[in-house]
Formats: C-alpha cells, structure tokens, sequence
C-alpha cells in the first residue's frame, strides 16, 4: 500500500523556516504503533495523520515520542495539503475531529485561518524545575493543563534565553511557553516553546501555545487582534484574534517535498 506523506513548513511564506510538519494522508485507520513509528522515522516536531469521513477528517498528531492533544502547525499543513492535492476545493473550510473537539481551517487570501478554542491560564507559584531551567526568574508565571506560561519584561531576555533542559524535564508533561511584550513594531508580542518531555526542546513556531498567548496578551494590550513572532532559530509568524471562547489563528504554509509510504 502506497500511502501520501507530504513534507510542508508551516507559519511561514519562505522554505526552510517556520515549524516543519509531515501529514500523512490515510486511507483508513493505522494502529497507534505504526503511526508513532512513522512520526520518529519523520523525527519531525508533528507528523499529523487525516482520515477522511463523512463529517470531516480524523486528525491525530504525534511527536517522535509520543501522540499530543493540540497542535497548531501540524493542523495548518494539513489543512494546506488537502487543499494543494485537491482532497478538497480551496473555497472548502477543513473540518478536523481531535482530542481538542472540531476544529476548522479556512483559507483567507494567502493565509490558513484556524478555529481553535482558547487555552486560559491561571496565575501560578513557578516550580524549582521552571526556575532552575530557565536561569531568570520571569515577571510573571501561569499554568494551563498543557503549559507554563512565563513572562519576561523585554523581548531581548527571550531572545537570549538557553534554557536548561535538564530542569526543564522535571515539569512532567508540561511544556513551557516565555514571552514579552516586543520591542518590533511588526510584532505585538514574541515567544518561544520548549516540550522537551515530548521529544521537542524547543519547538519552532506553536500553534497551540498562541491559543494561550492570545487571551493573556489581549488582557495586556487590549486588542483583539494581534500578530506574534515566535523567536526560534526557524521563526515566525502568527496572527491571533480572540474571540469569546474561540481563537482564530492565521499563518502560510509551503510545501517542502511529496512522497510516499510503502510499509
């Protein structure tokens, strides 16, 4: 059986920056073995697998190590891939069943707008692990049942970050997000994602940290709309808007190479 695997680079208009991801396009069902065997043949941060249905497709993403219940980029690429192989017709919204319920992805000009719900955080006591990992203690530390947020009072500090893994492994399942407020006109605010539990030690651009990222900022600047870079070696960019208890995030997406599986 010849299966598509498709390598695209996601929240970017450029090759070789942003988040890459591989989407497969199944046929049917695979057991959870094969697909995570094939995310740590890809050993890239997400390899999203979709199943079509008659509501949609099954979307599930793995890491290298294990199968998460959000991700933004992933989602993206894959919503790219079925519109570039013409699965489905580019005035046609994605509609993806997940862990994280039903999610959509629509075109909207040169960008791939995604329908996520909001991830709020609460204000937290930070752990010895968040500390010690990141070597500055930030102005600010929140939790939400995926991350802790930490924020930093320039963008400089967390451009310059080097966090210590080690530490950071201490926090269990949690990952951990740090921003700021950026000092670039462009940008409204900057982050960076470290889950090196989830075999990522710092993962290039996050869809899903942004689903976090937009409510805090908007309480900070209010706006509901705002565009944030993520400042990894990769790069890039994500627009964010907040609405109610939904956030739509906007990014672009290049399709890196196509080939097949056939195992």
């Amino acid at each position: 059986m010849r299966i598509s695997l498709t390598h695209v680079d996601a929240f970017t208009d450029r090759p070789f920056s942003g988040n890459p991801a591989a989407v497969c396009l199944l046929p049917e069902q695979r057991d959870d073995f094969w697909m995570q065997n094939v995310a740590c043949e890809m050993n890239l941060s997400e390899t999203a697998f979709l199943v079509k249905q008659e509501s949609g497709f099954d979307l599930r993403w793995f890491t290298p190590v294990t199968e998460v219940d959000l991700c933004g980029h992933a989602t993206l690429a894959g919503a790219h891939v079925l519109w570039e192989q013409g699965v489905i017709q580019t005035d046609e919204a994605a509609s993806f069943n997940s862990r994280s319920g039903v999610l959509t992805a629509r075109q909207q000009g040169d960008w791939i707008e995604l329908d996520f719900p909001i991830i709020r955080e609460t204000e937290a006591d930070p752990p010895d692990g968040l500390l010690r990992g990141l070597g500055i203690a930030p102005s600010y530390v929140g939790v939400t049942r995926f991350d802790y947020l930490a924020v930093f009072d320039s963008d400089e500090i967390v451009r310059n970050l080097q966090p210590d893994m080690q530490w950071l492994r201490r926090l269990g399942d949690l990952s951990v997000i740090v921003t700021s407020r950026s000092s670039d006109s462009r940008f409204d605010f900057i982050s960076r994602c470290f889950a090196p539990n989830q075999g990522i030690d710092e993962d290039p651009v996050t869809g899903s940290a942004h689903c976090c990222l937009g409510p805090f900022w908007k309480a900070q600047l209010n706006k509901t709309e705002m565009v944030g870079y993520q400042a990894s070696q990769r790069g890039g960019v994500v627009r964010v808007k907040v609405a109610g208890e939904r956030v739509q995030l906007q990014g672009q997406a290049i399709t890196i190479f196509n080939g097949e599986l056939i195992c």
